[in-house]
């Protein structure tokens, strides 16, 4: 009897763990998957059966269609937030930050992007566990008569208090600039963020330093976005900063469109200080690129 029992316990754990076996029916009503194909073809429904060639799902308008297994690009749990009115909404590809500043989510393990700003500035980030990502940058100004180049890196930690509503992050920002000497500078900063990765409020705190020691005061950040539309989210991040006893605090407000396979950011930021006797805007442009493997589940 010990010998059959534990054969079945094991394939009991299986089928609970993965939510499907080889070669047998598992149709899930419940449970709605996206399948996209290196043709570039995309499908939404519900997985019926699945082997080592090929996958069944079940759509509402194609009906029970089969897919081979080697044209599968990406076979991912879909969740239901991102089924609006029978319409697929692509995730937030740049949903660990605002314009620049960080929030308490982070990236999944081997989730990636590639941030662009100002054409100048450049930044790479990967998902080393669903807890830590990395972030390597360069502003590569040497390509102007050697002009010292700025470069960074950037690690953070993300924990979720409760998944999807309440995250803490904290990390630093440590950069040199090459053709100076050997300064540093930097800036270590932690963070809480209220909500999903749509819809977030976040309040941030950060200490610079430098070579020459460290900020007196801190460096406070207040940011948010909210998803208006599939393709697009109203964005905001606002500092306050103390040096010296001079005050500046920075507001933006912009917005971000978002594609299957990129992100544009645009906006405005407006600086405040005493010493202004005339009104500013600078504008921001940003594009980010996610690459990588797109965690399932998450």
């Amino acid at each position: 009897m010990k010998i059959i029992i534990k054969p079945i316990l094991f394939l009991l754990l299986t089928v609970s763990s993965t939510g499907f076996v080889y070669g047998q029916e598992i149709e899930d009503t419940t449970t709605l998957w996206r399948i996209e194909t290196i043709d570039g073809n995309e499908f939404i429904g519900v997985l019926i059966n699945q082997n080592d060639q090929q996958v069944w799902i079940k759509t509402d308008i194609l009906g029970e269609i089969s897919i081979i297994r080697k044209n599968i690009l990406l076979m991912e749990v879909l969740k239901r937030d991102q089924l609006v009115k029978g319409e697929y909404w692509f995730k937030n590809p740049h949903a660990t930050r605002y314009f620049y500043g960080p929030n308490g989510y982070g990236l999944r393990k081997g989730e990636a992007y590639y941030q662009n700003t100002w054409v100048l500035f450049n930044q790479l980030s990967y998902g080393l566990s669903s807890y830590f990502s990395m972030g390597v940058g360069v502003m590569p100004l040497f390509f102007f008569a050697g002009t010292p180049t700025p470069v960074w890196i950037t690690p953070k930690f993300s924990i979720p208090v409760k998944k999807d509503k309440f995250n803490i992050g904290g990390g630093v920002l440590l950069g040199a600039i090459l053709g100076e000497g050997g300064g540093f500078f930097g800036i270590g900063f932690g963070t809480t963020t209220l909500g999903s990765r749509d819809k977030n409020l976040s309040l941030g705190i950060g200490y610079g330093f430098s070579s020459d020691g460290g900020a007196d005061t801190p460096t406070f950040m207040l940011g948010g976005l909210i998803r208006i539309g599939r393709r697009g989210y109203l964005l905001t991040e606002n500092y306050y900063i103390s040096i010296g006893g001079e005050k500046l605090v920075l507001i933006s407000l912009g917005g971000r469109s978002v594609m299957k396979k990129l992100a544009i950011d645009y906006g405005l930021i407006i600086p405040f200080a005493s010493e202004m006797d005339s009104f500013i805007a600078i504008p921001w442009l940003g594009i980010t690129v996610p690459f990588g493997k797109v965690a399932q589940n998450n």
